[in-house]
């Protein structure tokens, strides 16, 4: 649906030569002209309008200087630096360029009718005047002579297989006369001369000559050897013109048929093989040549008028054909008037650009015309533009209308008839009106059309005001309002004209001035600069630059976030063709080009290289309108969209959460149906589509994520199903069941609970869901067997047989069981029915009510299933079953290499000698002193103890020998002094050893649950603080990266630092910090540190605030790990004294602040961060094990770090994964062979 716009044309008669035209040739290394008349040879450049050099034709009797001789042919060749003439005496001519000399290198003497070189300059072709062709080398060594007019038919000939005379077979319409026809001889102003053509690969050539029986035309094929391969079919009326298509499949002639003059084409077997009309009577005009140009796409048919005019004279044009889908359009109409001065004697396409065509009239003036290739479509923005496509055929223009519908070429949604063919169209650019068009064609005239809505029935016009009237077919008259200003002007980019495939930025005139940062800069340029290679079309929609490349790829960029550069490097980028989640790029059809963009839509129309057009909806596109209209709580329409475009609806959600969840009563009511609304819950993922499938751009705001802490199914079912109870729990109860279903755990138990409330009581309202189609939907959702299951879960039999009899399971199997069931007690059976499904938690709960008997049973299934952390929260801890199953604990510990945990069990349970081997075996001292203590041993037993212990720890026993003595005077202040130590474990001990057990209730337990409420609050505190810096460093680095990028769009620094240069720009511009960097210099590595960190400034706009952020957050990392050590040894006593609440919430926000941090690692410290953002002589060593996260902080730039990763090292051997962080210390290597 292209067309050929005139670019430039550039006209020259500054060539005033003797006599006229005969021949010419165009250079393809410099671009001049080689024109030849009846007295001389001319090189011409008409670009500067010189005579480049020139030759004498009859000087030395090549011609005869009364200037009745003729050239028959003219060719340049580029590797002989000459020229090569053929005149009709019979002598080959070359004329040398370099030294203007003109050199005979044969003669005929039966002289010659035409030359034609093969296309890579290697053959020649001369036909003489006895109808013979002469085959030559490129040094004019004869290779073969052969008569034109063969009677074999060549080597081609066909096989016959007995189907009968010509005569005898089936002639259609017309009858067996058409067999006995006579073949009409050659037009009367046919000029009786072979016409020579090669195929483009240069192995065939044609041959059109009179033949002598019939004196009517015939083509012949002759390979390179100058064997006859083909004859052509007698053919009726078949002219003079002949040209095969470079691309090597068609030879083009023309044929004077009874009722019309046609262009048709013969295959190289002589076959004739289509044809197109052409829009003349066949008595109208003849054609004199037709030209291909050299990429097959454009055939120039040069016509002439068979009658004079009223002046005598005869009008001459040049018309360009095209192809598309089989349909043959007519682009341009050149009209060169009557004057025969003005009429051209010589035409040909540049060998080089294919779109450029010369022209020589008979007064030495040459033309040369710059077409390009450009798809003529309106130009709005909104909804109210058709999104039309004009395309010229001839005198019609057809407009199509994509926005209403797709019409394949040729045809279209209308047609616009004018009297003369059209050479140029256009859309008008204002905003309002872009349906308007205007025509101009080839008799100089301006035709505009605008849009009326209604049937015109007539019009009426007034010369004076030159107001225009319409009167529709309801009656209504219309008025037609002209702008003051008519003119056309637009600001476009094109493709290269010339055939580099490259986007280029044109300014024609000023541009509609548009609210984005690219296109406003359309009024400033007037120059002309390339912006991407290897691109076949393109097109501006909106915000959106769309484009094809050669690589058979759609791009589309978002201009509104791109600068000039920015553009120029999206456009050279490869776009991702390896990231599928990339949503600029798309592959197309091989030869795929962009015809148009449907405006505020997501349609793509795109028109293969046959002819056809296919509709896309480019992601880019289709994701920026389903962000304007989820910004817009168009629910509905963005459903539909993604529905019918297969895009993942978690987007709905994913796009802005926050807005989602406080417009859920909208969304329900918008997508109304219950099967979109089920449709949407069973497709919800934790997956973030933003981030993983539709990731949003860098400039695009982050949507603020929900704060809870539940996931994201989760929420959305809850979220989903509370407000559908709240609207009509009757009319979606079907949405209900099937936001407890998707729950990451599906409630299946509430939702059969709701089906079997159901069945109890049906509810009344009309066209409400019944029991029975509930469960239908359940059993659609969830797996009947689950299903089952789980409706025994309820405990409930009814329900369990209602889903039974859905199922596929036999009464026989099922019955019995349930029957046993029933006549169980109560707590027995929900205990059967757990341990069945293996749900152990519960049926040992269960199990705990079941009385005395059953506890055997209960500490069996403890014991296989390991429920000892449950089982001790059912039974009291001053019961004999407590004791039991903590002793079972204890054992089980000391199995899994936990000895001093187990004997904590045993101590708290009562049982001092099992606690204390316990402790002697995990050599904790300290608790098998005071156990021992308890019991109490006697001092020989203890004497014992304590040199085994140590054995195990050298120092301890000197250590609590200083310890004792100290005490000795006043161990209540030494016990207060380790209570308020937080050394809970030592004064433990010596309240034992001194025995004042009664400081354990009075001072020690306080303490503890003190220390517990401290710890927890200055964690939550951390854990905030952690949070705002984290929050506020992302926040700076953003600010940072679009300083730098505003610096590099003004001509920054274009190298690897330039995204350190506005930050050190900043940095150097204080002289405070300079200053204080020389006087530092000299000083110690410690004295350097303290000055370097007094820098760092939380103050928000510091220059340096990102490096104190960074350093902020690594010494809440440090000081939160240093706890480590603190919060365990605090555990310890609390379990031991039972206070296993306030131990489960100390252990679970240490555990927070924990997992919180290692997650902020790879955010607050990336891998690419470079050495100016990251915190100065800083190694951040972050080693991962199975219990918790331990940090390490080496503040040092000597050879002790490595030291330090070796112990660390050799002291983890249970490791899991090292990460590290270097700043200003290349260790990561060494660290990494370490691990």
């Amino acid at each position: 649906m292209r067309n050929l716009k005139l670019l430039k044309s550039l006209r020259s008669s500054e060539l005033q030569g003797p006599g006229s035209p005969q021949c010419f040739s165009v250079r393809a290394d410099t671009g001049s002209l080689l024109i030849a008349s009846q007295y001389s040879i001319t090189e011409y450049d008409p670009r500067t309008g010189q005579v480049v050099s020139e030759a004498s034709l009859t000087a030395d009797g090549f011609l005869p200087e009364d200037g009745s001789g003729v050239v028959v042919g003219l060719q340049d060749l580029a590797e002989l630096e000459s020229a090569c003439l053929a005149t009709a005496g019979g002598d080959v001519v070359l004329f040398n360029l370099n030294t203007c000399q003109l050199e005979c290198v044969g003669s005929v003497d039966r002289g010659l009718t035409s030359m034609s070189w093969s296309p890579d300059e290697e053959l020649v072709i001369l036909t003489t005047g006895q109808e013979t062709i002469i085959m030559m080398t490129k040094d004019f060594e004869p290779i073969t002579e052969v008569g034109i007019h063969q009677d074999d038919f060549g080597e081609g000939k066909f096989i016959t297989v007995g189907w009968g005379k010509k005569e005898t077979q089936f002639h259609g319409s017309e009858g067996k006369q058409a067999a006995q026809r006579k073949i009409q001889p050659a037009v009367s102003w046919d000029d009786h001369r072979p016409r020579v053509t090669w195929r483009g690969d240069g192995q065939l050539f044609a041959v059109s000559a009179i033949c002598p029986q019939t004196g009517a035309r015939k083509v012949r094929v002759w390979n390179r050897e100058g064997v006859l391969q083909a004859t052509s079919e007698p053919i009726n009326g078949l002219e003079q013109a002949l040209c095969w298509k470079p691309s090597g499949s068609l030879i083009a002639s023309t044929q004077r048929h009874p009722n019309k003059h046609s262009v048709v084409f013969m295959e190289k077997n002589g076959l004739l093989h289509g044809d197109f009309a052409l829009p003349l009577s066949k008595v109208q005009a003849k054609v004199k040549e037709l030209l291909w140009n050299s990429d097959s796409a454009v055939l120039a048919v040069w016509l002439e008028d068979m009658s004079a005019g009223e002046d005598g004279q005869v009008n001459t044009y040049i018309q360009l054909w095209t192809v598309a889908n089989y349909h043959w359009y007519l682009k341009q109409s050149l009209e060169f008037g009557p004057d025969p001065q003005k009429a051209p004697v010589c035409v040909c396409w540049d060998p080089e650009r294919p779109l450029r065509l010369h022209v020589v009239t008979r007064s030495w003036t040459s033309i040369t015309y710059d077409w390009g290739w450009t798809t003529e479509r309106s130009t709005g923005l909104d909804a109210t533009d058709n999104a039309s496509v004009a395309v010229i055929d001839g005198e019609k223009i057809l407009v199509t209308t994509f926005r209403q519908c797709v019409v394949p070429p040729p045809m279209c949604s209308f047609e616009l008839q004018l009297k003369s063919p059209v050479n140029q169209v256009t859309f008008l650019c204002q905003p309002e009106g872009t349906n308007q068009l205007a025509a101009f064609t080839a008799d100089g005239q301006i035709s505009v059309y605008t849009q009326v809505d209604g049937v015109v029935v007539s019009v009426v016009h007034s010369s004076q005001t030159g107001t225009v009237a319409l009167q529709l077919e309801d009656g209504r008259i219309r008025k037609l309002i002209w702008g003051q200003q008519m003119y056309l002007y637009s600001c476009v980019l094109a493709t290269d004209p010339w055939g580099g495939g490259g986007l280029h930025f044109f300014l024609v005139s000023l541009a509609v001035k548009k609210q984005q940062s690219f296109l406003e800069m359309c009024a400033f340029i007037s120059a002309y600069f390339q912006l991407a290679s290897s691109v076949s079309s393109f097109a501006i929609c909106n915000d959106f630059l769309l484009i094809t490349t050669h690589s058979h790829t759609c791009r589309c960029l978002q201009l509104s976030t791109l600068t000039v550069k920015g553009l120029q490097a999206a456009l050279a980028s490869d776009g991702g063709q390896n990231d599928q989640n990339d949503e600029t790029l798309r592959r197309v059809e091989r030869g795929s080009r962009i015809v148009t963009v449907v405006p505020q839509d997501t349609r793509v129309i795109l028109q293969m290289p046959r002819g056809n057009l296919e509709t896309i909806h480019h992601r880019a596109l289709v994701l920026a309108q389903l962000r304007k209209w989820l910004d817009s709580l168009k629910f509905r329409d963005a459903f539909e969209c993604m529905r019918k475009l297969r895009i993942n609806l978690n987007f709905i959600y994913d796009h802005n959460p926050k807005a989602f969840l406080e417009n859920i009563e909208t969304f329900i009511k918008q997508l109304s149906s219950i099967n979109h609304i089920n449709l949407f819950l069973t497709e919800l993922k934790e997956e973030d589509t933003t981030s993983s499938m539709y990731p949003r751009s860098e400039s695009s705001p982050v949507q603020p994520q929900p704060a809870s802490k539940q996931k994201k199914v989760d929420v959305v079912c809850d979220a989903l199903r509370s407000v559908m109870e709240s609207m009509d729990p009757n009319k979606y109860c079907l949405s209900i069941l099937t936001a407890h279903v998707k729950k990451t755990i599906p409630e299946l138990e509430i939702a059969l609970q709701k089906v079997h409330e159901l069945r109890e009581n049906p509810p009344k309202a009309p066209g409400a869901v019944s029991a029975e189609e509930a469960l239908k939907y359940l059993l659609f959702l969830v797996n009947v067997n689950d299903l089952y299951d789980y409706s025994l879960g309820t405990y409930d039999f009814d329900l369990v047989l209602m889903v039974a009899e859905k199922s596929q399971k036999d009464p026989k199997e099922y019955l019995p069981f349930l029957n046993m069931l029933k006549s169980l007690e109560p707590n027995y059976q929900r205990y059967t029915i757990d341990k069945h499904l293996k749900r152990y938690r519960k049926a040992l709960h269960h199990l705990s009510k079941c009385g005395e008997e059953h506890f055997p049973e209960a500490l069996q299934l403890v014991k296989e299933q390991k429920l000892y952390s449950e089982a001790l929260r059912l039974y009291s801890a001053d019961s004999a079953h407590y004791k039991t199953l903590s002793c079972a604990y204890a054992e089980h510990l000391v199995e899994q290499q936990q000895a001093e945990q187990a004997g904590l069990l045993l101590w708290r349970c009562g049982e001092p000698a099992r606690a204390l081997q316990a402790f002697a075996t995990s050599s904790s001292w300290r608790n098998a002193i005071c156990v021992a203590q308890q019991i109490p041993l006697p001092p020989d037993q203890l004497a014992l103890l304590a040199r085994d212990l140590a054995g195990n720890h050298e120092n301890w026993w000197s250590c609590d020998l200083e310890i004792e003595v100290e005490s000795r005077e006043d161990c209540e202040e030494a016990i207060l002094a380790l209570i308020t130590g937080a050394s809970w474990e030592e004064a433990l001990r010596l309240i034992y050893m001194h025995n004042r057990q009664d400081i354990t209730e009075t001072n020690l337990k306080p303490a503890i649950l003190e220390a517990v409420n401290t710890q927890t609050s200055f964690l939550e505190a951390q854990i905030g603080t952690f949070t705002r810096h984290k929050t506020r460093l992302a926040v700076v680095r953003e600010q940072k990266e679009k300083a730098r990028l505003e610096m590099l769009d003004e001509d920054g620094p274009d190298c690897a630092d330039a995204e350190l240069y506005s930050e050190a720009s900043s940095v150097m511009t204080n002289s405070k910090y300079s200053h204080s960097n020389s006087r530092i210099s000299s000083r110690s590595s410690k004295n350097r540190r303290k000055a370097e960190r007094k820098k760092l400034s939380l103050k928000e706009g510091s220059p340096m605030e990102d490096r104190a952020l960074m350093f902020a957050l690594a010494e809440i990392i440090t000081t939160v790990d240093k706890m480590r050590e603190e919060v365990h040894n605090l555990l310890k006593v609390l379990v031991l004294f039972q206070f296993d609440k306030q131990a489960e919430k100390l252990q679970l926000t240490y555990d927070e602040a924990l997992q919180m941090m290692e997650a902020a690692v790879p955010e607050v410290w990336p891998e690419g961060l470079q050495t100016s953002q990251a915190p100065v002589n800083i190694v951040l060593i972050i080693v991962f094990n199975s219990l918790s996260v331990h940090l390490t902080f080496c503040i040092s730039m000597d050879l002790k770090i490595k030291t330090e990763c070796e112990t660390l090292l050799l002291d983890k051997m249970n490791i899991n994964k090292v990460y590290l962080y270097v700043q200003n210390l290349n260790i990561a290597k060494y660290f990494k062979k370490l691990q």
